[in-house]
């Protein structure tokens, strides 16, 4: 066995025999990286507060010839105590967490990953808006190479001016000429054009509204048809009555 020590976001937790706890975290330097957090589940457990989900956390590590390494250690570099006092920013969270899983994958590094998720959960931890989930994913998506076209028609590259609806198939905006997606409003495209195009606190402190409204329900659309599959966090937050 070897040591490594590296930052990380936990990701989740699940229950391995009586006492331990396998722990899923995006780390800095190594990837998307599953840990065996041996006892952790016992009351005299020194760090099992420390690597609940959302927990932003310096921890030592040490391998194994199975696909589990080890926690040996583990400090706080900040509590996620604010997200999980407040159910909405909660949500938000789990979401984020949720959609880096998906991403990232096993050791491989991710550099940025993980420093879009430091960065959005320290703002979320501070701040909110109905807008944080869909700005992280317009985000995501734009680092897989997969961002959201609004400047133009996917179709026919007609203005941004006269766009009017947006395929998920064609990544973009289109006019009523080409359109075949979902419509979306003008003051929509405008929200979307700032978080992509680098005025993302312009869109951030936008008021709720059915603008807003259109965009987290897009963001949610492009990322699970990106990832393949449905975002469970989302669908609860967003569908709370289902």
């Amino acid at each position: 066995m070897s040591l490594y020590r590296d930052k990380a976001v936990v990701l989740r937790n699940y229950d391995l025999g009586e006492a331990d706890r396998i722990i899923v975290m995006m780390t800095e330097n190594h990837g998307k990286v599953r840990a065996v957090a041996k006892g952790v589940r016992k009351t005299f457990s020194k760090f099992g507060a420390r690597l609940e989900p959302l927990s932003h956390i310096d921890v030592l590590l040490s391998t194994s010839r199975k696909d589990l390494d080890i926690v040996s250690q583990v400090d706080l570099v900040s509590s996620a105590r604010g997200l999980y006092t407040d159910l909405d920013r909660l949500t938000r969270g789990l979401a984020m967490l949720e959609a880096v899983d998906q991403l990232g994958m096993d050791r491989e590094p991710t550099v940025h990953l993980y420093k879009m998720l430091v960065g959005a959960l320290s703002w979320l931890s501070e701040n909110d808006s109905q807008l944080v989930l869909a700005a992280f994913y317009f985000k995501l998506l734009v680092v897989e190479g997969v961002g959201a076209h609004v400047d133009s028609c996917v179709g026919c590259s007609a203005g941004g001016s006269e766009l009017v609806a947006f395929d998920l198939f064609r990544g973009g905006g289109q006019c009523q000429s080409c359109r075949t997606g979902t419509t979306l409003s003008a003051e929509a495209f405008a929200l979307i054009r700032n978080i992509v195009g680098g005025q993302l606190n312009i869109a951030l402190a936008s008021p709720e509204s059915a603008a807003t409204r259109e965009v987290s329900d897009l963001a949610t659309r492009c990322m699970e048809h990106h990832l393949e599959r449905k975002l469970r966090s989302v669908s609860v937050f967003e569908h709370p009555e289902r």
